[in-house]
């Protein structure tokens, strides 16, 4: 077995050990880095492919920003992020039922495919030519989003930090209509 076909093997394994106990932890802290894990794995797929840019996309956009924006999510609220999540099993036969039925048929799709390489041609683009065009062409958009997603993130933690009004805190907010 050749180097490629171990390092496969070893982030499959921690692909689906770690998306495991994000679905079946009951503290929440621990599944989201259980996701972590799970979402660095793929990006270590992406590379195994040669697709350096969705790779760094995967690791900068989910690992980076919404891995993040979950925990501080569940970090700033005010029931607290180490509770116990309560799980109720409901309907478990039908949907292994389904499960299994869906794993059938991915394993028939993937046995009965003929998986074929095709080489890189020399016109394809390149993680190169697109970051050139990110900081040339493009460069205005790339920090008007940048910018965009900043001041979201601001937002979200004035709002999730503002003290609360008296009618909030007893549980009963009247509408706005009524407000006004």
């Amino acid at each position: 077995m050749d180097l490629f076909a171990i390092v496969f093997y070893l982030f499959a394994i921690l692909i689906v050990s770690t998306a495991a106990i994000m679905v079946f932890s009951k503290n929440i802290v621990y599944s989201a880095f259980a996701l972590m894990f799970t979402l660095a794995g793929l990006a270590v797929f992406y590379a195994l492919l040669f697709a350096g840019f969705v790779a760094v996309t995967q690791l900068l956009v989910y690992v980076g920003g919404i891995l993040v924006l979950i925990l501080f999510g569940v970090m700033l609220t005010t029931r607290g992020y180490f509770e116990r999540v309560r799980i109720r099993t409901v309907y478990m036969l039908p949907s292994a039922l389904f499960a299994g039925i869906i794993a059938v048929l991915l394993i028939a799709v993937f046995v009965t495919t003929d998986w074929t390489l095709a080489p890189l041609s020399e016109g394809d683009v390149t993680l190169a030519a697109l970051g050139e065009l990110l900081l040339t062409d493009f460069m205005l958009p790339f920090q008007v989003a940048g910018v965009l997603l900043l001041l979201a993130i601001i937002g979200a933690v004035l709002m999730a930090a503002r003290k609360r009004g008296p009618l909030e805190k007893k549980g009963t907010v009247p509408d706005a209509d009524k407000i006004i």
